[in-house]
């Protein structure tokens, strides 16, 4: 027998107030904007902090981050663009409407790495103890960023009646579920995994400067790679706007790489015994 959940208190479901926090006479002040730059603050402030406990130069973190928001930005809206271009192919000018939504973590993902691979290069740094340092805040700020969907109304699941269901307006629903309310809140789903994801992130850190466990370095990364995956593998079956390639929802199929990456990368460490060093509090990696 199908369970009612009709009669439980209102509190549970989630309301959009709408993307717009503020606005100052032609100023826009949009909650995805607040989000994003709280994300990346406090992302620069754990990084560094991180770094401090590793024995390697916080400012690096600094920079780092600098190149990161250029590669990650526009990879994520490229990515969500390419797979929707019929979309955008009328109204070119929409492309670079970041403000209104429609960015894909793959891409920034993609990007971001890219960009961190140059920067290691360039300042002959470890690209591996870098990435270690800032997954703890990548996977936070996806955590926050997150929320930037329920404020925009979208990247919702199929319908449900869940008691944390979430309202979505008539013009953001698909046209085939203009006749339901609410949705699956999969931005929720998302944040409050990627925050258990933050957290063991951040216990591996610090028990790994006692050395238990002893970490090399690359794990932490690694980890973040195969724990976000994972999540995203089930979280994406529920959402109505999945990028598809084909049959198949992209994000199931990256993150399926993501998960096979991410192991073999750990075997290649644990198993082949890879020639990097352990971390400790004494120990860094030429950084």
């Amino acid at each position: 027998m199908a369970l009612d959940f009709s009669t439980l208190p209102l509190a549970f479901q989630f309301t959009s107030p709408g993307p717009i926090l503020l606005k100052i006479g032609p100023l826009t002040i949009r909650w995805y904007g607040l989000l994003i730059a709280t994300a990346v603050l406090i992302g620069v402030i754990l990084s560094q902090n991180l770094a401090k406990r590793r024995n390697v130069n916080p400012e690096l973190l600094s920079d780092l981050f600098f190149w990161l928001l250029i590669g990650a930005i526009p990879g994520a809206r490229l990515y969500y663009v390419l797979f929707r271009w019929s979309e955008y192919a009328p109204n070119p000018e929409k492309i670079i409407a970041i403000w209104e939504g429609g960015i894909a973590i793959h891409g920034a993902i993609l990007g971001g790495v890219t960009a961190a691979l140059i920067f290691a290069k360039l300042k002959k740094v470890s690209f591996w103890q870098l990435a270690d340092l800032v997954a703890p805040s990548l996977i936070l700020g996806q955590a926050i960023g997150r929320w930037g969907n329920f404020f925009n109304s979208e990247a919702f699941g199929g319908p449900t009646n869940l008691p944390w269901k979430l309202y979505i307006p008539l013009d953001h629903r698909p046209p085939e579920y203009a006749n339901f309310d609410y949705f699956h809140p999969t931005f929720l789903y998302e944040s409050l995994w990627d925050l258990g994801v933050f957290a063991l992130l951040i216990t591996l850190f610090f028990r790994s400067l006692s050395g238990k466990p002893r970490l090399k370095v690359g794990t932490l990364f690694l980890i973040y790679w195969v724990a976000y995956s994972l999540g995203r593998l089930w979280i994406e079956g529920f959402r109505t706007d999945s990028l598809m390639l084909g049959p198949l929802r992209m994000a199931q199929v990256v993150s399926s790489l993501g998960i096979t990456l991410g192991l073999a990368g750990l075997a290649w460490l644990y198993l082949i015994k890879r020639p990097l060093p352990d971390v400790s509090p004494s120990k860094g990696d030429g950084v």
